[in-house]
């Protein structure tokens, strides 16, 4: 973690694994249901929402803050709670409950570095046992303004101090893979990045060193002096 501004979002697998009895951690597994009944961390909890984190009513937008909260609460996550997640896709959903977890105003939570099949391939305790969970009350709180709007992407497009990175793959920002969108492509101006090329999938998702992500990123033209919009 040498060189990284904010080691302590990533929780390494030895620091996992000796935490797995701490009450006050709670682990949950973002991967599809069907991966979580073949075996799982010990402890780890299913998430009981769709992995995408959407408002089921308007899955262009992140859940509601009531829905959120009710679903944490399920998995009794309170505000004193650290979440660690992880999924079987170098982190993929994982990094999304993060973000909505942050967003919704919750800083204690960890991404564990690796996916699922760095704590298999390390022989670490696994089970298939489902936790009994008792529900917490998680409380919304103001957490960071990291949620940009349309309005906010529109001026952005030709400004110099701010940076638009798209973070798709190749074949979808060229147009190639428009997926389940009506239109392909990328927004004017935007830099392209997959997110798969910061972690090593030959290491079982780790993130990359700190000083080659940087100099990545750099190259891509994402600097810390510019404002930075991903999707």
């Amino acid at each position: 973690m040498a060189g990284y501004a904010r080691p302590e979002l990533l929780a390494e697998t030895d620091w996992l694994a000796q935490h797995l009895a701490d009450p006050n951690i709670r682990i949950i597994d973002c991967d599809d249901p069907e991966a979580y009944k073949r075996a799982h961390i010990p402890g780890a909890v299913a998430l009981p929402i769709h992995h995408y984190i959407k408002d089921p009513e308007n899955p262009q937008y992140v859940m509601s803050a009531e829905m959120f909260a009710e679903a944490m609460g399920s998995l009794g996550v309170s505000n004193d709670t650290t979440v660690v997640v992880y999924d079987g896709d170098a982190g993929h959903y994982a990094c999304r409950l993060w973000w909505a977890l942050d967003y919704y105003g919750h800083s204690r939570a960890k991404v564990m570095n690796g996916d699922w099949t760095k704590w298999f391939a390390e022989g670490r305790p696994i089970n298939i046992d489902v936790p009994a969970v008792k529900p917490a009350r998680f409380q919304i709180r103001p957490g960071p303004d990291s949620l940009c709007t349309l309005d906010d992407v529109r001026n952005a497009i030709g400004d110099k101090g701010a940076v638009i990175w798209d973070v798709r793959s190749r074949e979808e920002h060229i147009g190639q893979d428009p997926r389940e969108n009506k239109y392909s492509g990328h927004i004017p101006g935007a830099v392209h990045l997959e997110w798969r090329r910061l972690v090593d999938e030959n290491k079982h998702g780790v993130w990359k060193p700190a000083q080659e992500l940087r100099r990545m990123l750099a190259e891509a033209g994402i600097t810390p002096d510019r404002v930075v919009l991903s999707h």
